[in-house]
């Protein structure tokens, strides 16, 4: 059992990496919740805990057998990178996957990011997808990590949608993010083209990356 000084000591640590850890599964029941309820449940009195660096974390307690490996868990066991050349969150593809499609739809958010607004994709209406997100995260823990887009139509919005991605500690591996499969629109009212815009932020609304891309519902795939 923990003594009082040790307690008082890692309070703080405890409550970060706890949150961090859990704050996925907490969410998760709340990640298809329209933008504008989402963001009311994000405003009922929560007060983040100060966020500290990976230096200060490590630091802490660090005679402490269980909280290290509390910290391990989350951190990994090996020394955390301090490259500052590299931003924290790096998005580095989004993905359409769909089984009738005669190949994923790969769009590389590490290249120009321009020339993506000058392509559209095609998608066959009806047929159902996920979007799949890669992504990397360096020398910090960020926390309440989402992505949302906003679709248009000759200008109109006409769908929008936000998940929850998580938390998640600085490693060299990509993460990968599976969104909910959803079904593309059909019928002759709804072919043509649309824009979107596309956000990846976290909890105190960075924005990690934000980038638009264009779509062309059709009747086939090779029409």
């Amino acid at each position: 059992m923990l003594g009082l000084d040790v307690c008082e000591f890692g309070g703080q640590v405890l409550e970060l990496l706890w949150l961090t850890m859990c704050y996925r599964g907490l969410m998760a029941d709340k990640k298809d919740l329209p933008i504008e309820e989402e963001e009311d449940e994000r405003n009922l009195n929560y007060k983040p805990p100060v966020q500290k660096s990976l230096e200060e974390i490590q630091e802490l307690d660090k005679d402490d057998e269980s909280l290290v490996k509390y910290k391990q868990t989350l951190l990994g066991p090996g020394p955390m990178t301090t490259d500052t050349s590299a931003a924290v969150v790096q998005v580095t593809t989004l993905t359409l996957l769909c089984d009738e499609a005669p190949e994923p739809i790969v769009m590389d958010l590490t290249r120009d990011l321009h020339a993506l607004r000058e392509k559209s994709f095609t998608l066959k209406e009806g047929v159902t997808y996920r979007l799949k997100i890669d992504f990397k995260v360096n020398r910090e823990i960020v926390a309440g990590l989402r992505y949302h887009h906003v679709t248009y139509r000759k200008g109109i919005k006409v769908d929008k949608v936000s998940y929850m991605v998580g938390s998640y500690g600085p490693k060299a591996e990509q993460y990968e993010f599976l969104c909910p499969a959803d079904e593309v629109p059909k019928g002759l009212i709804s072919r043509g083209q649309y824009q979107v815009k596309s956000y990846f932020i976290d909890d105190d609304k960075n924005v990690c990356l934000q980038w638009e891309w264009n779509f062309d519902i059709k009747k086939d795939w090779d029409e």
